[in-house]
């Protein structure tokens, strides 16, 4: 799944060599949501490390990054992990016009397809789970 997201840098961390095989980067970036600011942290993995290093904390940057999932089993009890995986980083006046404040955006809109959700900040490439109706979540 690709999405976008357009906001401020908040923090760039150093690069980490996970394994022999692996090395990523991550860095936080804050998109404003409403009345309060969202710190959603990314990660570049491998050869896209180096993308962050001509920006630096305080840069209006637009990101695309994919939503990524993985399980993991653990002494026989399986732990899930979510990440949000960047492959592309521009100023944020560089590219299509963004969403007043920042936020995300859908990276390739379907026509046919109306919008499930009323927030204009914040858009995903499929359509929700379950309504609003069907969740018993507490918020």
């Amino acid at each position: 799944m690709a999405y976008d997201a357009t906001g401020r840098l908040h923090e760039i961390f150093d690069e980490q060599q996970v394994s022999e095989k692996f090395r990523k980067r991550e860095f936080v970036l804050e998109v404003v949501d409403g009345q309060y600011p969202e710190h959603i942290k990314f990660q570049l993995v491998q050869d896209k490390t180096a993308l962050i290093d001509q920006y630096k904390v305080g840069d209006e940057v637009k990101i695309a990054f994919n939503l990524r999932g993985r399980g993991f089993n653990k002494n026989g009890q399986m732990l899930y992990f979510t990440n949000l995986e960047a492959w592309r980083i521009e100023p944020a006046a560089g590219g299509a016009a963004a969403p007043q404040g920042g936020g995300y955006q859908q990276a390739a809109p379907r026509a046919a397809a109306p919008a499930q959700n009323q927030n204009p900040n914040l858009r995903a490439s499929s359509a929700p789970i379950a309504s609003d109706d069907d969740n018993d979540l507490p918020f």
